[in-house]
C-alpha cells in the first residue's frame, strides 16, 4: 500500500510540474521580454545614413500592448508595435509596413520595413 501511495504521489507531483510550466510565453501577456538584448543591429533608409553594427543593442519597452524597440548606435527607434497574442511574434502587412519581429525571453530577431526604412536585429541576452 505504501508503494502504491508513493507512486501515486510521484505521478501527481510530475503532473503538477508539467502543467504549471509554460514552454512558450506570450509577449501580449507578459513583461518577461522587456530589457536589453545585445547582438547585430542595422538600419537602412533612403533619407538617413545607413548603420550596421555587429556589437549593438536593442532595449525593449512596453506601454499597454505596444512595444518600443530602442536601438543603439544612432539607429532610430521602432515604436508602436502591437504584439498579437498566440504566436510569440508579430507579422505586419498594412499601410506600407511589412516585417517580422520574433521575441523570446532570450532572443530578439527583427526584420521590419516601414516608410522605406529597414530595421534588423539578431540579438540575445
Amino acid at each position: 500500500m505504501k508503494t502504491s501511495m508513493k507512486i501515486l504521489g510521484l505521478l501527481f507531483i510530475t503532473f503538477i510540474a508539467f502543467t504549471s510550466c509554460s514552454k512558450d510565453d506570450d509577449p501580449a501577456d507578459n513583461d518577461l521580454f522587456l530589457g536589453k538584448y545585445e547582438g547585430s543591429v542595422s538600419f537602412s533608409s533612403t533619407d538617413d545614413e545607413d548603420v550596421s553594427e555587429p556589437n549593438g543593442s536593442v532595449t525593449v519597452t512596453k506601454v499597454g500592448n505596444n512595444y518600443t524597440f530602442n536601438f543603439s548606435n544612432g539607429i532610430p527607434t521602432l515604436g508602436d508595435i502591437t504584439m498579437e497574442k498566440g504566436d510569440n511574434n508579430t507579422l505586419v502587412f498594412s499601410d506600407g509596413e511589412i516585417g517580422t519581429i520574433r521575441i523570446t525571453a532570450s532572443t530578439l530577431h527583427i526584420a521590419y520595413n516601414r516608410d522605406n526604412r529597414i530595421w534588423t536585429a539578431d540579438c540575445s541576452r
